[in-house]
This record gives C-alpha cells, sequence and structure tokens, in this order.
C-alpha cells in the first residue's frame, strides 16, 4: 500500500526480468496503478491500455459486447483483454498469442490474466498461429512490438492474407502501430493497399497517444 501511494510521487519498480525476446520487463507502480513496461516502451496498463481501448471505442463497445470469438495477437500484460472483459462486458471466447513466455508468466502474477474464465494464453508464434488455425474471429488484434520495433513479418503478404482468411464477414482487425518516421508511414499505407475495397473498409486513426496510429479494418463482404 505505501509503495501504491509512493508512485503517485514517483514510478516504483517492484519486479525486473530479464527476456530473450522483450530484453527487460519491469513491473512499476505508477501513479497508484502497476504497469508493464519493457526497455523503452509501455506494454501493458499504461498508455498502451489507452491507445487499445480507443481503438476498441472506435470500433463500438456495443458491437464488440456481442463478439463470439476474438483473437489477440500479442499479449503482453493482457490489459486490452481486461478492457474487453471487464470494461466491455464482452463474452466472447478470447485467445491470446504470445511469445514471450516469461511476459506471460508475470501477467498470471501481477495481473491475474489467468484468472479470466474466458480467456486462453497460447504461447506461440503469432505467424504461425494464423496461418495454421481453423477458427474464425469477429476481431483479431494485432498489438505486437519487440520493445518498441514492430516485426517485419507484420507487413508480409504471408501474414496479410492469413489475417484476411480468419477474419469473419463483418468482422473487425484493430491494427495498433507505431509511426516514426516517413518510412513508417508509407509501410502502413502499402498494408491497407493489399485489402480490397470493395470487400474491407480500411481507416486510420493517427497521433493516438503521441506516436501510435490505429488502423481499423472492417469486412463487410465475402471474398
Amino acid at each position: 500500500m505505501i509503495k501504491r501511494l509512493l508512485s503517485y510521487l514517483f514510478p516504483i519498480t517492484i519486479f525486473e526480468k530479464k527476456s530473450s525476446i522483450s530484453e527487460n520487463l519491469e513491473v512499476t507502480w505508477n501513479n497508484g496503478k502497476l504497469v508493464l513496461d519493457s526497455k523503452n516502451t509501455n506494454y501493458s496498463y499504461g498508455s498502451l491500455q489507452k491507445v487499445l481501448r480507443k481503438g476498441l471505442s472506435y470500433i463500438g463497445f456495443d458491437k464488440i459486447s456481442t463478439m463470439n470469438e476474438i483473437l489477440v495477437l500479442g499479449v503482453a500484460g493482457g490489459s486490452v483483454v481486461k478492457t474487453l472483459v471487464d470494461e466491455i462486458k464482452c463474452k466472447a471466447y478470447i485467445i491470446g498469442v504470445e511469445i514471450d513466455e516469461s511476459v506471460i508468466e508475470i501477467s498470471n502474477t501481477y495481473f491475474g490474466l489467468d484468472k479470466i474464465p474466458n480467456y486462453k494464453t497460447v504461447i506461440a508464434d503469432a505467424s504461425q498461429f494464423v496461418s495454421e488455425t481453423t477458427r474464425t474471429y469477429d476481431l483479431i488484434i494485432i498489438d505486437i512490438f519487440h520493445d518498441s520495433k514492430m516485426p517485419d513479418f507484420l507487413f508480409s503478404q504471408e501474414f496479410i492474407n492469413a489475417i484476411k482468411k480468419i477474419v469473419t464477414k463483418n468482422g473487425f482487425i484493430l491494427f495498433n502501430t507505431m509511426l516514426l518516421d516517413e518510412t513508417n508511414e508509407t509501410r502502413n499505407v502499402d498494408f491497407m493497399k493489399h485489402f480490397e475495397k470493395d470487400i474491407y473498409i480500411c481507416k486510420t486513426f493517427s497521433n493516438v497517444e503521441y506516436y501510435n496510429q490505429l488502423i481499423i479494418i472492417e469486412k463487410n463482404k465475402i471474398d
């Protein structure tokens, strides 16, 4: 309790762990809340939770609350799962895919992710998971970073084809990206060109918590 109160004055780190994938991971009390950070960026429950919450609000909480299956690619501490379950009251079956087992250990211990009844974590590579899954999803949330960098596979033709295949008719893709330079802007424009205009509706929301650009894609026809 004392650490929590003091965190309104300055952040207090209570746990650190090295990760082969995310480098350094830290659990910190910050302004009375536990957050999960990597070396250079917030992973969960800080600014990232605000970013993804805004993305979900753009889609519409009412729509999300009636969905049946949701896929989260990149779980970290699971703040977006908590938003879905606690705030939106989503009853959907939620699958979270995370490659970093150390992150999941932390999220279970400090954030109670494994206590959510309609949620399951899968430790796997996201690109392999989407190419092999036989399920389809009403909402696919993509939030994959290695510290502050986005892996190249997210923008590959193979990955894009896979997510197009597994999103349901009238389903949504919510993709959290970072724009740090003009190259990133071009990368995002090229990404959206892969979604045919007669099948998908693409929207972007820029400058979300400074550097984030949210890409929201709605599939409105069967391809």
